[in-house]
């Protein structure tokens, strides 16, 4: 086996998913764990056709194949947050990760949807910057409000959001416990109140961590998805058969 061959191995449990998705999953893990640098080309060999025969090759430039998310990937979510205030949030993250602030790497977390539920849950930190602001000079669809929250992302605590992209507050301390939460070893505070909230109410967290600049998406106590920083800006990549166009709605 590849173990007698001196092969590093990766195992992940995804018995029902595509081979596509196997595949980014194992090559999301090497990059995590530092197997392969995010910039390298692969070449993969898989059984693409015949279960337990390798009869397909690729060729896999990462910085590339694993920026790509699709509108699929957060249905997965079953949430009632709009899937364009979601991928805004993820896209605003992303560039946080990958870019940090005037050089320097930056940890920040985003709480989206169940707004009510979620200021209640949580208190102010101290001053709140965007307090006095109207909604559309909150709301994260514009640039301008985008540009505003990459500036205030180094502050502690966490970023709200509603669901139609309105910044609520900011600078909030989350109270929701973490005693019925598992989360990999290695993941700091911010995932676990990440993992908390998202446990205690319906929204869903993106965080970015200040290591390494890896976005993660928090639902209902649990890691979703991960997205590693590249260099490069992330791409969506969208299926026109993904779902009935008067979906409003990641579910």
């Amino acid at each position: 086996g590849a173990d007698e061959a001196g092969l590093d191995t990766i195992l992940i449990s995804m018995p029902d998913a595509p081979v596509s998705d196997k595949l980014s999953q194992t090559l999301l893990v090497a990059v995590a764990n530092e197997q392969l640098p995010p910039r390298a080309e692969v070449v993969s060999l898989y059984c693409g056709f015949e279960a337990g025969t390798i009869d397909s090759v690729s060729c896999i430039r990462l910085d590339e194949h694993l920026v790509r998310l699709t509108a699929r990937d957060l249905r997965k979510l079953e949430t009632k947050v709009p899937l364009e205030t979601l991928k805004t949030v993820v896209d605003l993250a992303v560039d946080i990760g990958r870019e940090g602030r005037e050089g320097k790497p930056v940890g920040t977390i985003f709480v989206v949807g169940d707004a009510r539920n979620v200021m209640t849950s949580s208190e102010p930190l101290g001053f709140d910057p965007v307090k006095g602001y109207s909604r559309a000079e909150r709301n994260i669809q514009d640039q301008r409000v985008r540009e505003a929250v990459k500036e205030i992302a180094p502050l502690d605590g966490a970023i709200i959001v509603s669901s139609d992209g309105t910044v609520q507050a900011a600078c909030r301390y989350l109270n929701a416990t973490a005693a019925n939460v598992t989360l990999s070893k290695g993941l700091g505070a911010r995932h676990w109140a990440a993992a908390a909230i998202t446990k205690k109410t319906k929204a869903v967290a993106v965080t970015v961590s200040e290591t390494n600049g890896t976005v993660r998406i928090f639902h209902r106590g649990e890691v979703l998805l991960r997205v590693e920083p590249f260099r490069r800006a992330m791409k969506w990549k969208d299926f026109d058969n993904d779902s009935n166009p008067s979906d409003q709605h990641a579910s």
